[in-house]
């Protein structure tokens, strides 16, 4: 599977929002640019007016997260909601406790779109992620972190 043919996990709200930027960037803020770049030209002398290149960078900026959210329609899947729960997998909450550590923590498997780990919603493509998947209740998987392996034990999974 080529890096094209991989498949973006999001949920309802996470493809909504996709749609929605995407639609932003489509319309309102290609227009902004249109008039900017207008303004910089008619300005004269393109090699030194920095409006003129500020514009040109952010058009470059726009058109690819543009190209990237088209992307990422073209490869989206839907997460289900009715996921079944005998292992981790996408669309799934699982909590794990860290080997060495008396607290459990939680964790909702959801595609990169939607990765937000400060509030419990973790990437399948993140170190944690990828160790987790595919994980029963009761198995204790390695994740290979920045600050080195660490091993988590599956609590539960729903």
């Amino acid at each position: 599977m080529t890096y094209q043919e991989h498949v973006i996990y999001v949920t309802e709200e996470g493809l909504a929002k996709i749609k929605e930027e995407l639609a932003f960037l489509t319309t309102v803020k290609r227009e902004e640019l249109a008039l900017k770049l207008e303004a910089a030209i008619k300005q004269g002398d393109l090699s030194e007016n920095a409006d003129y290149h500020a514009a040109k960078e952010e058009q470059g900026f726009i058109e690819g997260r543009i190209k990237d959210l088209e992307d990422s329609l073209r490869r989206a899947e839907i997460i289900s909601e009715e996921v079944s729960t005998d292992r981790v997998r996408v669309g799934t909450t699982v909590t794990v406790q860290e080997e060495g550590v008396d607290d459990e923590e939680t964790y909702y498997i959801v595609g990169v779109h939607e990765a937000d780990p400060g509030n419990g919603r973790i990437s399948n493509e993140s170190p944690f992620g990828r160790a987790l998947l595919g994980a029963k209740k009761g198995q204790t998987v390695t994740a290979l972190t920045p600050g080195g392996q660490i091993q988590l034990q599956v609590k539960n999974i729903s």
